[in-house]
């Protein structure tokens, strides 16, 4: 039995939305404030710590949805009309024919064999009495505040002034002298804060009622959904058939279908000298293994110690205290011995623990030292570790007690104080660990669902591909994605998926996380993006300070950018492009050929070589795009990518610039700031038959063929021979293009 899908409606950035589980481990990842926290506050105020008491605020509703409550309020909407106000999360249950379904019988709504999914619906929502109870309500708030408002406003209005007195002209003539000062009403408004605009507006709000009251007007439902397969091809949840698990006789126990644990993100682990979290973590330990009784014979024998030096500590407690029980004896009592003690030993195994077992790490074969000397990775990596002992042993359930059908643990953001090989051997081993699930010493044994929430680029890399959703924001709410879904994009019979698959998980699983992102052929691109960027910030800056304004566009280098090498292949990566829908710029090379497909300069070429450019562009001629515009290469996905103003998809190749075309960034580097690589010729490690240089008939493409070593080496070279501000040589017009156009 395991937990397939959730659905979350109206809570937070979560307005609608679905994930589907992975058997065994789902990692979300994504952007920040996507609504990973989110997921885990819902389940937790549902299935988890919380769900025994109401933990809801009125913060957790959806802003959109409390615009349409406004709205709702305004208006006068009939019970038949009556949407479903509120938020909810719905949990899709999967079972087969091995699974004991004694505690899922009393929400099973259809008996067809084929159908194997029951749904479980947690809603906090309000009933049209309630609804009508608000209307009512608001209604006599808002008359009891206007009627308020307007009475200290008239309170305030100041006194007739009689015009008569020259005593009066005097004081006026004189207060005017000053200006216009605050009269006394518009003093004793400023003072009341309740009688501003602004503030009259808050109070009149609904939302601002309903931040204090709202408890009052929404209630927690629980239901079992019927879950209708009559077209199995779009199956769905018929939210109009349940069983209201509140009204059963015999109550439904979700516990027992489900249990729920999590381990946050901000763990209490600190390398402080006086803490010690992970000594008492030990201690936690230990009571759970002994409730469950798991380790039974470790277990004795620790009691057995603990008797065997309570015998020990009566004798050494009897001198210990001979004198003050001497003087106890003393005092006497009414009959003889009522005043004689004795102090006996009565070490308690749970107390005992407490506070008196010390993690130590080993430092060499002799040296122990104590845990705060470790780093925070270390201890954060140790302190997770034994949460989910803990865990693991709370999801046994006790001897006399039952796992529960599911058991879902949730850890967010596992990386915290890690370096990144630390999160490499975590999300490798911790699979291991999680794999063998729940396990009973009287075969009592259960499957565990884990859901891994991370920003890690390394963690990402080192998991399956298929286990990964994707959390994404469109707009005003967030969509989860399975990347596995990928793969009915790509052609069946094409290596395309498996190449992507394998080149993002193992060397580029930053992505997922960038903002933008930008492409490139190779190294040479890879070595100098970040210094033409940093280039064009410093110019930008510089020209903001001449003109005397303020900078009102972000830095590049402050934008989440990631640069991805993806050789001559950009064309297999647009589906994914497509997929994470982030802004992406690819900078790629003409590549002009010749009559025999030979690699030629741009004015003696007849077409292309390029299969992105004729990808993307719909297989424009070579003529054409040597003459098309910017606007032009800005594209946008429909069922193909077209030309579209508000496009995420910008291509950048070699334009003419000073009267020369040219076919590569080398080509049109040198054609550009030929100078400065003829100053620098000496220098420049790259440069091979630098005599060239001094032989203007040489156009660049001659240069960029005979001259250039490697063209590693000749990016170097430029950063190495840089000035300070970058001022010694400019960025090809079809770079700088398209950098700008991603800065926006």
């Amino acid at each position: 039995m395991i937990l397939k899908r959730v659905k979350v409606k109206n809570y937070r950035l979560l307005k609608d939305f679905e994930m589907d589980l992975e058997h065994n481990l789902s990692l979300v990842i994504g952007k920040n404030n996507c609504g990973k926290t989110s997921l885990l506050s819902i389940l937790e105020k549902t299935i988890g710590d919380r769900s025994t008491r109401n933990a809801f605020s009125f913060d957790d509703f959806n802003i959109e949805f409390k615009d349409d409550l406004k709205k709702m309020l305004e208006a006068n909407v009939g019970e038949i009309d009556f949407p479903f106000m509120g938020l909810s999360l719905k949990l899709f249950i999967s079972y087969d024919e091995s699974d004991d379904l004694s505690n899922i019988s009393k929400i099973m709504m259809d008996l067809d064999p084929d159908n194997k999914t029951v749904v479980l619906a947690f809603e906090y929502r309000m009933t049209y009495e309630q609804y009508l109870q608000l209307k009512s309500d608001f209604a006599a708030y808002k008359a009891k505040h206007l009627a308020r408002l307007k009475g200290k406003q008239a309170a305030n209005e100041p006194a007739p002034v009689p015009t008569k007195s020259g005593l009066t002209d005097l004081f006026t003539e004189f207060a005017n002298s000053f200006g216009e000062g605050t009269s006394d009403s518009d003093s004793a408004q400023a003072a009341d804060e309740d009688v501003s605009p602004s503030s009259e507006a808050k109070i009149l709000d609904v939302c601002h009622y309903l931040n204090k009251h709202f408890k009052g007007y929404f209630t927690l439902f629980e239901k079992a959904l019927e879950y209708n397969i009559d077209d199995p091809l779009h199956p769905f949840e018929n939210d109009k058939n349940f069983i209201d698990l509140g009204k059963q006789k015999e109550k439904v126990n979700i516990s027992k279908i489900i249990n729920f644990k999590f381990i946050r993100a901000k763990r209490e682990v600190s390398n402080k000298e006086p803490d010690k979290s992970l000594s008492s973590l030990s201690s936690r330990i230990y009571k759970k293994t002994e409730a469950n009784e798991q380790e039974l014979e470790a277990i004795e024998d620790f009691k057995d110690a603990l008797t065997d030096t309570d015998l020990q500590l009566d004798g050494i407690y009897a001198k210990l205290f001979e004198t003050v029980i001497g003087k106890v004896a003393q005092f006497g009592g009414i009959t003889r011995g009522d005043s004689i003690i004795e102090i006996i030993s009565t070490l308690q195994h749970r107390e005992l623990l407490e506070g008196n077992t010390t993690v130590m790490y080993r430092h060499n074969e002799k040296d122990r030292l104590p845990e705060h000397y470790n780093g925070l990775g270390y201890m954060n990596l140790i302190s997770m570790i034994f949460e989910i002992e803990i865990l693991l042993q709370e999801f046994k359930k006790e001897k006399f007690e039952v796992p529960a059908d599911i058991n879902l643990l949730f850890i967010e953001e596992p990386e915290a104080h890690t370096h990144p090989q630390m999160q490499y051997v975590f999300i490798k081993n911790i699979k291991v660990l999680l794999a063998n699930g729940i396990q009973r010493a009287d075969g009592e044994n259960r499957k565990l669902q884990t859901i891994i929430s991370t920003h890690s680029s390394h963690i990402v890399s080192e998991s399956e591909f298929d286990d990964i959703k994707y959390f994404k924001r469109v707009g005003k709410v967030v969509v989860a994605k399975n990347l596995k879904d990928l793969m009915k994009e790509y052609a069946v019979g094409t290596k395309q998926y498996e190449f992507l698959k394998q080149y993002l998980t193992i060397s580029r699983a930053e992505l997922f996380f960038a903002d933008k992102a930008i492409l490139i052929e190779g190294d040479t691109e890879r070595i100098l993006l970040p210094t033409m960027m940093k280039k064009l910030d410093v110019e930008y800056e510089r020209q903001c300070k001449q003109d005397g304004v303020a900078p009102d566009q972000l830095a590049l280098l402050s934008q989440n950018i990631s640069i991805v090498e993806v050789g001559a292949h950009s064309q297999i990566f647009e589906k994914f492009i497509d997929f994470l829908g982030i802004k992406s710029l690819i900078i790629t090379d003409l590549d002009s050929v010749d009559t025999d497909g030979a690699a030629c300069e741009v004015a003696a070429g007849i077409d292309y070589s390029n299969e992105a450019l004729n990808f993307f562009l719909g297989g424009q001629t070579f003529v054409a795009l040597r003459t098309l515009d910017h606007a032009n290469k800005i594209l946008k996905k429909a069922s193909t990518w077209a030309v579209a103003a508000d496009g995420d998809l910008c291509l950048a190749y070699q334009t003419e610039e000073n009267s020369y075309h040219a076919r590569s960034f080398e080509d049109a580097f040198i054609h550009l700031n030929r100078k400065f690589v003829a100053d620098h010729k000496s220098l420049f490690k790259a440069i091979q038959n630098a005599a060239l240089l001094d032989n203007a008939a040489n156009n660049a493409y001659v240069l960029a063929d005979r001259c250039i070593k490697k063209k590693t080496h000749f990016a170097l070279d430029i950063l190495y021979y840089s000035d300070a501000g970058f001022t010694n040589w400019d960025i090809p017009a079809y770079i700088k293009e398209g950098l700008l156009w991603l800065k926006k």
